[in-house]
C-alpha cells in the first residue's frame, strides 16, 4: 500500500504524468483487436483516464483548451482542399449529401435526447459516441463555459459527457461499419463486387492494352552512337525525339568523350552517343537510325521517387489518360494517387480524375520528374521542418474571429476560439493546396497535432470525470446504450436510399459516400474489403471533409438547442 500511496501522490502532485500515463495505456488498449474490431486510441484513452481519475486528480482546464484548439486547426488544415472543392466543383452533390446526413445525425440525437429526457451533457456524450465524433465534445465544452450556468452546474454537465460517450461509442463504430458494409448492399439490392468491377471497367476506357501505367512509363533506356550524317545527326534534340512517330526522349548526351548538358534546341552531331528512353516499339525503330552501343556510364541515369501535390487549377477534373498525353507526363511512372487528410488511395485507372490537393506519387529520371513537378504542383519531399508562423498565426487569427460574440434573442452566439481555429485550418489548408509558399506543415506534424491534440484533450476529460463516472454509468448506462443504437442506426439506414434515389450516386461509390458523410473511416475500409476494390473510396473524401466539420460544430449547436 505504501508504494501505491506514493504512486497516487506522485500523480496528484504532477498531473502531467497522469495525462501521459492515460495516453500510454489508452493507445495500448485501443490497439487490441477483438476479431477485426478494436476500441481505437480515443476510446482507450478515455477509459484509461477514467480509471486513473478515480484517485482524484486536479488538472487545469487550460490544458484541454490548448491541445483541442491545436487539434481542430490540424483537422481543418487536412480537409481544407476537399472541403472547398466539394462546395465549388463537381463534388457539390456529395457535399450536399454530407450536409443532409449530418443534419440527420443531429436530428436523431436531438430526438433521442428529448424523448429520453437526457440533460445537455448526456446529449453531447450521445452525439459524440453514437456519431463517433469526439471533437464535438470540445466545442460543447466551450459552449457550456459561455452559457452563464453556475460553475457547479457546468461541471455536472461536463462530467456527464464521457459517461454517455463511453456507453455509445462502441456501437457507433461497430454498428456503422456493419450497417454500411453488410446491410448497405442488401438495402441497395446490388452485388457490390460486380458493381465495383463494372465501375473499374468504365474507368479503364481509353487505356492502352497493357494498362494505364504504361501510358505514364517508359520501359527501356538504350544508348546509340550517331554515325550517319543523314539520319539523326544534324537535327535538334526536339526533332530527333519526334522521328519515331511515338514520343521518345533523349536522356543524356556524350560528345567528344564527355557527358554534356543539352536543350531541345541542341543540334546533334556525328559521333555523339545518346541515351534514349521510350516504349519498346519506339526503341526498336531507333535501330534504323543509329547503332546501339554499350555505354554503362551514359545509361546510369539517376532515378527518384517523388510525391507531387497537385496545385494547378487547370488540371482539376482531368482524367489520367488525358493527362498522359501531355509532354511532361512521359518518362515517369505513376505509382499512386492519395486524396484527403486520411490519404485515401484513388484507383489508378484511365478515367480517374485528379484534383487540387491530391498527392501523386511518381518515379522517373530527375529531368522528367522535375518537368511533372513544374507543370502540376510542387514536390512534397520529406521534411521535418514545420512553419510555426503559419500554425501560430492561423490559430490566433481563427481564434480571434471565433471569439466574437453575437447576442441573438439574449443568447450569446459564437464560434468560440476552437471553432474559429477549425475554420482557419480549413482556409489555410485550402490556400496551401495551390499556394505552397504560404508555409509547410509536414504530414507527420499534422498527424501529431491531430492525434496528440485530441487524445490529450480526451485524457483530461476522462481524468476529470473519473470520480463521478461510475455513478453516472449506473444511472443512464443501459438506456443510453439503446438510444445510442437508435442515433447511430437511423441516419445510416436512410443514407444509402438518399444516395440512390435523391442524389443518384453510382452504386459502386454510394456506400463510400455514406461512410464519408458519417466520418467513419472504419466503415469505408470494411466496404472496400467487401468489394475487393478501392472504388468505394472515391465517394469518401468530399463527404468526409464536409461532415467532419459539421459534426464537430454540432457539439456547440446541441448545447444551444437543449439549454
Amino acid at each position: 500500500m505504501a508504494l501505491w500511496d506514493w504512486f497516487a501522490d506522485a500523480l496528484r502532485a504532477a498531473p502531467e504524468l497522469a495525462i501521459f500515463l492515460a495516453l500510454a495505456i489508452g493507445f495500448w488498449v485501443g490497439a487490441i483487436k477483438f476479431g477485426k474490431i478494436n476500441l481505437g486510441a480515443v476510446t482507450g484513452t478515455l477509459l484509461a483516464g477514467v480509471v486513473i481519475g478515480q484517485i482524484g486528480i486536479e488538472i487545469s482546464p487550460q490544458i484541454k483548451s490548448i491541445f483541442f484548439i491545436m487539434f481542430l486547426f490540424a483537422v481543418g488544415f487536412g480537409v481544407g482542399p476537399q472541403f472547398f472543392r466539394g462546395i465549388a466543383s463537381d463534388g457539390l452533390p456529395q457535399a450536399i449529401f454530407a450536409v443532409v446526413i449530418s443534419l440527420l445525425c443531429l436530428l436523431s440525437v436531438y430526438i433521442a435526447s428529448v424523448v429520453a429526457g437526457f440533460e445537455p451533457g448526456s446529449a453531447i456524450g450521445l452525439l459524440a459516441g453514437s456519431q463517433t465524433i469526439s471533437a464535438s465534445i470540445g466545442l460543447a465544452t466551450d459552449a457550456f463555459n459561455r452559457s452563464g450556468l453556475e460553475p457547479a452546474e457546468i461541471k455536472r454537465q461536463l462530467d456527464a459527457i464521457p459517461v454517455a460517450y463511453a456507453v455509445t461509442y462502441l456501437f457507433g463504430t461497430i454498428g456503422t461499419g456493419m450497417i454500411v458494409a453488410f446491410l448497405g448492399p442488401k438495402l441497395l439490392r446490388i452485388n457490390l463486387q460486380e458493381e465495383c468491377q463494372r465501375y473499374e471497367r468504365e474507368m479503364s476506357v481509353g487505356a492502352p492494352a497493357t494498362g494505364i501505367e504504361t501510358a505514364w512509363h517508359q520501359f527501356l533506356v538504350r544508348s546509340f552512337i550517331l554515325e550517319r550524317p543523314d539520319m539523326v545527326a544534324g537535327k535538334t534534340v526536339a526533332e530527333a525525339e519526334e522521328m519515331s512517330g511515338s514520343r521518345i526522349y533523349l536522356e543524356r548526351l556524350r560528345r567528344d568523350g564527355k557527358i554534356i548538358d543539352f536543350t531541345p534546341e541542341t543540334i546533334l552531331q556525328v559521333g555523339d552517343v545518346i541515351a534514349v528512353s521510350g516504349p519498346h516499339e519506339s526503341i526498336v525503330r531507333w535501330t534504323n537510325y543509329a547503332d546501339e552501343v554499350a555505354d554503362h556510364e551514359l545509361l546510369d541515369i539517376p532515378i527518384e521517387h517523388v510525391d507531387v501535390v497537385v496545385t494547378n487549377k487547370g488540371l482539376a477534373g482531368r482524367s489520367l489518360i488525358d493527362l498522359s498525353e501531355e509532354p511532361y507526363a512521359r518518362g515517369v511512372f505513376l505509382k499512386r494517387i492519395r486524396r484527403g487528410s486520411m490519404s485515401v488511395d484513388v484507383p489508378v485507372k484511365a478515367q480517374s480524375k485528379v484534383y487540387r490537393g491530391d498527392i501523386v506519387s511518381i518515379t522517373g529520371s530527375k529531368t522528367h520528374t522535375d518537368a511533372v513537378v513544374n507543370a502540376i504542383g510542387y514536390a512534397d519531399r520529406p521534411t521535418s521542418v514545420t512553419d510555426m508562423v503559419l500554425v501560430g498565426a492561423g490559430i490566433v487569427l481563427g481564434g480571434l474571429i471565433g471569439s466574437i460574440v453575437i447576442p441573438v434573442g439574449g443568447v450569446p452566439i459564437t464560434l468560440s476560439t476552437s471553432g474559429g481555429a477549425l475554420i482557419a485550418g480549413l482556409i489555410f489548408g485550402w490556400l496551401r493546396s495551390f499556394t505552397p509558399k504560404i508555409g509547410n506543415v509536414p504530414s507527420a506534424t499534422v498527424w501529431f497535432m491531430n492525434t496528440a491534440g485530441l487524445n490529450i484533450f480526451i485524457a483530461v476529460v476522462g481524468i476529470t470525470a473519473g470520480p463521478t463516472f461510475i455513478a453516472g454509468l449506473k444511472e443512464v448506462g443501459f438506456e443510453m446504450f439503446l438510444w445510442g443504437i437508435f442515433a447511430t442506426a437511423t441516419p445510416m439506414l436512410l443514407a444509402p436510399y438518399i444516395g440512390k434515389y435523391i442524389f443518384r450516386f453510382d452504386p459502386a461509390i454510394n456506400l463510400g459516400c455514406c461512410g464519408g458523410a458519417r466520418t467513419s473511416t472504419a466503415s469505408v475500409a470494411m466496404v472496400a474489403e467487401a468489394a475487393k476494390s478501392n472504388v468505394p473510396m472515391l465517394g469518401y473524401t468530399v463527404p468526409y471533409a464536409i461532415s467532419n466539420t459539421l459534426l464537430t460544430m454540432w457539439g456547440m449547436v446541441m448545447v444551444l438547442l437543449l439549454l
